[in-house]
């Protein structure tokens, strides 16, 4: 099909450097918010709960969006969610500067953002079928990591310095100037409607139905389930770390925005340095091998050595080696699914997908602010039920912080046990050569 606007691999770097450009201002409003909100309460509570507003419907709304998106427009659904995602921070940024902002007020913020945050994912993931061949799936799954990771990089320290110079409302106000670009990027780049399947064929019927239709499509198919499955447990204790790391740092260092900002901007370089190996190398042929693996890695140093970390430089050093390890096997495992699922029912497929790796997330969220706050945090400080417990008090100290280090470290020795486990069943270690590719051409 001719068209004037971009398309193919030139139309999909487009859409990224807008992308890049609008994750710039998002993580910056969330390095912003999360000072903000520690300064007003202290606590990680707080923090969880803006958390779990944010990625709670996400998760609950993604099988109705997945429908939306195979049904309707995939470029339309993409600017629209951008857009609310820009409403939303126009709202934040009014409350500010009248000073009628309250902690509430991010709870149903984060909720309107999140919900239509739904779309975002499976209309995004099901673009890049259509966009490009798949040999480059791996490849483009890469870059895309490397946008989602690259921008926050200089996100913590930028937004930093606007803070110690100007008001956190500037920070806000450029995030809305970054969501325009990448709505506007959208306009110049053409994303093909994919050509229908027989899965495609098969899944037509009523609305509630096709939302059904990725349930059946991934437990017919047993070693995309069991796949998703250690995600599934995975995402439970690591959702329960990163909720609370920026408490966990602030409170370790007495609300130290400067080692907060460093932490955070070198976890972005270690994601990068991940996301720019797998663009440029392309990924192993063993794409499960790199998920498992993968896996491993960043719990191990994301969340075990984070916890044992009582210095800036070490939970530096954690969180690089985290971070490199998170595109590789996310870019690996979106690889796996686009190749196997196709294009024309990726938007249901993805959404359940999502569903069933991270349902577990909320709950994570939901769980982690009173365990920091009421449970691990008294038990360690002086007179509290662990402080006089020799080994715990010697690694994790008796101070702010060392009871959500010892929480940490407790959820990374359970974290580490589900890819592990992977590794070593059947359904999941062949899940490629179990399950043939679709054959399906990219573009009308």
């Amino acid at each position: 099909m001719k068209t004037s606007r971009f398309t193919g691999m030139s139309g999909f770097l487009i859409v990224l450097i807008g992308q890049a450009v609008s994750i710039l201002g998002s993580a910056m409003t969330r390095f912003a918010l999360s000072i903000w909100v520690w300064q007003q309460t202290g606590e990680a509570t707080p923090l969880a709960l803006v958390a779990f507003f944010s990625f709670g419907p996400t998760i609950l709304l993604s099988p109705l969006a997945g429908v939306i998106v195979d049904r309707y427009d995939r470029k339309l659904v993409m600017m629209l969610s951008d857009l609310v995602s820009g409403f939303s921070t126009i709202a934040l940024v009014t409350l500010f500067y009248t000073n009628n902002l309250e902690v509430w007020h991010l709870y149903i913020l984060a909720f309107l953002a999140g919900s239509f945050e739904a779309f975002q994912f499976p209309a995004y993931s099901a673009a890049i079928s259509t966009m490009i061949p798949k040999e480059q799936y791996t490849r483009a799954n890469g870059m895309l990591e490397l946008a989602n990771n690259g921008a926050p990089i200089i996100a913590p320290a930028l937004a930093a310095s606007i803070i110690a110079f100007a008001d956190i409302g500037l920070v806000f106000v450029i995030d809305i100037v970054t969501f325009v670009a990448a709505v506007s990027a959208l306009l110049f780049v053409f994303v093909p409607t994919p050509i229908q399947t027989e899965a495609g064929k098969e899944s037509q019927s009523s609305f509630w139905r096709e939302v059904n239709y990725g349930f059946e499509y991934i437990w017919k198919r047993k070693p995309l389930f069991w796949l998703q499955s250690i995600f599934f447990q995975l995402n439970f204790f690591g959702s329960l770390v990163f909720t609370i790391t920026a408490a966990y740092i602030l409170a370790s260092t007495g609300g130290n925005e400067a080692a907060f900002a460093t932490v955070q901007t070198i976890a972005s370089l270690g994601a990068v340095a991940g996301a720019v190996t797998l663009s440029t190398w392309g990924g192993p042929k063993d794409r499960v091998l790199a998920v498992m693996g993968g896996m491993i890695f960043a719990v191990f140093f994301g969340e075990i050595l984070l916890g044992l970390g009582n210095r800036t430089w070490m939970w530096a050093l954690a969180m690089f080696g985290g971070g490199f390890s998170v595109p590789m096997l996310n870019g690996a495992n979106q690889a796996i699914w686009q190749s196997k699922v196709a294009p024309d029912v990726q938007g249901r497929v993805f959404t359940v997908r999502r569903l069933i790796a991270q349902i577990t997330s909320p709950i994570a969220m939901l769980l982690a602010g009173p365990l920091a706050d009421r449970v691990f945090e008294p038990a360690m400080l002086p007179g509290g039920a662990l402080a006089n417990n020799t080994l715990l008090s010697t690694i994790f100290g008796n101070s702010a912080g060392s009871g959500m280090g010892l929480m940490i470290f407790i959820a990374g020795c359970f974290g580490i046990l589900p890819p592990i486990i992977g590794l070593f069943m059947p359904q999941v270690r062949n899940v490629e050569t179990l399950l043939p590719d679709h054959e399906q051409p990219v573009t009308t």
